[in-house]
């Protein structure tokens, strides 16, 4: 396993994927850096489109490249945005996020440059899960 990465790496390199987020519509620019248990991260910014049900965020892209790279298990995700200041995941990535990472941990960076961390049961309780499809 690689060297493990702190909270402090981890939200420079979400810093570093919304320098690459697309968004010629809302100039609000949103970059994630995942943590997966193996120790790779994966990068996500959000991307635009003129159809706007066509964008995606920056969570769910690097939670889609990471599985379409193979990753499983992911312990936290790093989340910042040109807002400078803490910003949480809309309501789809926090559906996405609870699916593949139950168990993670949330990094964002407040005005003041402090990191705040959050549970996945605090973004995101009375989650819709696999057990409720089974009921």
């Amino acid at each position: 396993m690689e060297k493990t990465i702190t909270n402090q790496e981890l939200i420079a390199k979400a810093k570093q994927a919304m320098t690459y987020a697309y968004t010629p519509y809302s100039n609000f620019n949103v970059g994630a850096a995942l943590l997966a248990a193996d120790g790779r991260v994966f990068l996500g910014c959000n991307i635009e489109n003129a159809s706007y049900g066509a964008t995606n965020c920056a969570e769910r892209t690097a939670i889609f490249k990471a599985i379409s790279e193979g990753a499983k298990d992911f312990v936290k995700i790093a989340i910042v945005s040109s807002a400078q200041d803490v910003t949480y995941p809309c309501g789809i990535c926090r559906q996405v996020l609870a699916e593949h990472m139950p168990e993670g941990r949330l990094l964002f960076e407040d005005a003041k440059g402090n990191i705040v961390e959050h549970g996945m049961d605090e973004i995101l309780p009375l989650v819709f899960s696999k057990k409720d499809l089974e009921k």
